[in-house]
C-alpha cells in the first residue's frame, strides 16, 4: 500500500497513475473539499502528452481554453510573438484550465479506478524504516490511527507536512517584490487565445485569458512588506491595467482578487528512503513560465512507474534511487529559468530595460530562438540526457537522443494489439521499438518488463535503429539494429535478480 498525503493536482496525478498500473493506494487530504480557486492555469504540451498516455487527456482539453500564442510588448510596441504551432506534439497549445477543473477531473477519473479521497484526515506523524513506513493519522472524527505503508508520497504543498517529518531543508530565499493578481472580466481589445506580457518601467503585467471570457492579471508591485498589504480592490487592479496595458480595458466582476511573494525554494534530495517528495512539497518557485503545477504531476508520472514495477517485483528496489537525481536536475532548471525570467521582466534599471528590449526584438526574428522559446515553454525540451537511467550505445541515434522525448507514433503490426506508442507505455511497460524493422523476440523473462513493437520509417525516429523508451516516454538508450542485445542486457540488469542497476 502507498499513501499519498495531498490531493492537490500533483497527489491526485501521483495516485491516478499508479492505481492505473495497479498499484494500492491511499491518498488523504486534511481540507474538507477541493478548492474552488483558479490557481494554476496552464497545463502545457508534454503535461498533455502524459495525460494521453494515461487515457484522460479529452476530459481536460473539453473543460480548457487552448492559448495558441505569447506575446511580449514594451512601452507600446510588440517585441516578440512566439506561436505554439510550431511545437513538436499534437498538442500545439498550452491548454488554460483553472487549478480547480483540473483537481475535479483527476478526481473524477480516480474515482472511476475505485478510489475516493479521504478528506479531513491529516497526517500526524511519519516514522519511516528500511520496510515501510508507520504514520498517524487524524480522521474526520478527530481520533488517532495508526498504519502501516509501504511507501509514502508528500505532495502537501510548500507547507508540507512530509517534509517537516523527515526533517529536509526547504533550502532558497523569497523575493522583495509584492504582487497581485485577479481573476475577473475585461471589457476591449483582449485576444482571448493569447498570453500576452506587457514589460513597463513601472512593472510587468500579464494578461492570460480563461475559459468563461475571463481574464487572470498578475502584476508586480515592487518592495512592500507583505504581512502588511491588503488584497488588491477592484479598483486597484484598473489603476494598474490602466497605466501598464492597452487604452480601453475595463476591469469587473471579481471572483478573486489576492497578492502573494515569490518563494524559490527546494530541497536537496526528493527521497529519504521510503519517503518521497513531489511538488511544492519539494520545489516552489516563479511562476514565469507557469510550469510549477506541471513540474509537479511529471514528479508523479515519473515515480508512478517506478514504483509499480518495484513494488510488484518486476525490477530492483534500486530503480527507485533514480527519481530524486532526475527530477531534482529538472527542478533545478525550472528554478533557473523562472527566476531568470522573473528578473529580467521586474527589472526598473532604465539601461538594462533597453538592453532588454534590443535583445528581445533581435530575437523575434531568428527561427531557431523562436523555436528554442517556444521548446522551452511548451516543455518538449525537458531531457534526462545525464540520469541515471540514460546509456549510450554503440550506434545510438541522435534522434531522439538518449534521455529525450519519445514522440508518440502509430505502431505497426503490433503483437501487443497497441495501435500508438502511447498506448503500449500505458501498461507502465518499457518499449522496444524497431523502426522501419520487425521487433526482435524478447526472452520471456523481459515480457513482465518490456514490450517489442515496430514502426514504419515516418521521421520521427531514424529507420534501421532500435528504441528502449522508459513508460513515461523517454527514451533510455538506442542503437543500430548490429546491437540490439545491449538492450536486452541493459532490460536484464534492471530485473530483480540482477546484481545492479545499470
Amino acid at each position: 500500500m502507498i499513501l499519498i498525503v495531498g490531493a492537490g493536482p500533483v497527489g491526485l496525478t501521483s495516485a491516478m497513475a499508479l492505481k492505473r498500473l495497479g498499484v494500492d493506494v491511499r491518498i488523504i487530504d486534511k481540507v474538507a473539499a477541493r478548492s474552488d480557486r483558479s490557481k494554476a492555469l496552464a497545463i502545457w504540451p508534454r503535461t498533455l502528452e502524459f495525460l494521453d498516455i494515461q487515457g484522460c487527456v479529452e476530459p481536460f482539453i473539453r473543460a480548457g481554453l487552448k492559448g495558441t500564442g505569447v506575446r511580449l510588448w514594451s512601452d507600446g510596441k510588440e517585441l516578440v510573438h512566439v506561436s505554439l504551432d510550431r511545437t513538436p506534439s499534437v498538442y500545439r497549445y498550452v491548454l488554460l484550465i483553472p487549478q480547480s477543473e483540473t483537481e475535479r477531473i483527476l478526481e473524477e477519473e480516480l474515482t472511476k479506478l475505485g478510489v475516493r479521497v479521504e478528506r479531513e484526515t491529516d497526517l500526524e506523524s511519519l516514522t519511516p524504516d528500511p520496510s515501510g513506513v508507520t504514520v498517524a493519522l487524524r480522521a474526520p472524527d478527530r481520533s488517532s490511527v495508526e498504519t502501516r505503508v509501504d511507501y509514502l508520497l508528500g505532495c502537501d504543498g510548500a507547507h508540507s507536512t512530509v517534509r517537516h517529518g523527515i526533517g529536509a531543508q526547504f533550502a532558497g530565499t523569497t523575493m522583495p517584490s509584492d504582487w497581485i493578481l485577479g481573476d475577473l472580466r475585461i471589457d476591449g481589445p483582449l485576444a482571448q487565445d493569447e498570453l500576452v506580457i506587457y514589460w513597463t518601467a513601472l512593472g510587468v503585467l500579464a494578461v492570460f485569458p480563461i475559459i468563461g471570457g475571463r481574464f487572470r492579471v498578475i502584476a508586480d508591485m515592487g518592495a512592500a512588506p507583505l504581512e502588511t498589504a491588503p488584497d488588491p480592490t477592484l479598483e486597484d487592479v484598473q489603476r494598474v491595467i490602466d497605466a501598464r496595458g492597452p487604452r480601453g480595458l475595463s476591469a469587473r466582476d471579481p471572483i478573486w482578487l489576492t497578492h502573494f511573494r515569490i518563494n524559490e525554494r527546494k530541497v536537496k534530495e526528493y527521497r529519504y528512503g521510503r519517503v518521497f517528495l513531489l511538488g511544492d512539497a519539494a520545489h516552489v518557485h516563479s511562476p514565469a513560465g507557469g510550469q510549477g503545477m506541471n513540474t509537479g504531476m511529471q514528479d508523479g508520472f515519473n515515480l508512478a512507474w517506478k514504483l509499480a514495477l518495484v513494488s510488484q517485483g518486476r525490477a530492483r528496489p534500486t530503480l527507485l534511487d533514480s527519481y530524486s537525481p532526475e527530477r531534482s536536475a529538472i527542478g533545478d532548471q525550472v528554478l533557473r529559468n523562472a527566476g531568470r525570467l522573473t528578473e529580467i521582466a521586474t527589472t526598473r534599471n532604465p539601461i538594462l530595460r533597453e538592453i532588454r528590449d534590443l535583445a528581445a526584438r533581435a530575437v523575434s526574428h531568428l527561427e531557431f530562438a523562436q523555436q528554442r522559446i517556444a521548446d522551452q515553454l511548451t516543455e518538449v525540451d525537458l531531457h534526462y540526457a545525464d540520469g541515471p537511467l540514460t546509456t549510450a550505445l554503440p550506434g545510438a541515434s541522435g534522434h531522439p537522443a538518449p534521455g529525450q522525448r519519445a514522440p508518440d507514433v502509430a505502431l505497426v503490426t503490433s503483437r501487443t494489439g497497441h495501435a500508438r506508442l502511447h498506448a503500449l507505455l500505458a501498461t507502465g511497460r518499457f518499449a522496444v521499438l524497431g523502426v522501419g524493422m520487425d521487433p526482435f523476440v524478447l526472452p520471456e523473462a523481459l515480457r513482465s518488463l518490456a514490450l517489442s513493437a515496430r514502426a514504419d520509417d515516418t521521421g520521427t525516429y531514424r529507420a534501421g535503429h532500435v528504441y528502449l523508451i522508459r513508460p513515461d516516454a523517454y527514451v533510455a538508450l538506442s542503437t543500430d539494429a548490429s546491437g540490439a542485445n545491449g538492450v536486452i542486457a541493459w532490460l536484464e540488469r534492471l530485473t530483480p535478480s540482477a546484481s545492479r542497476l545499470v
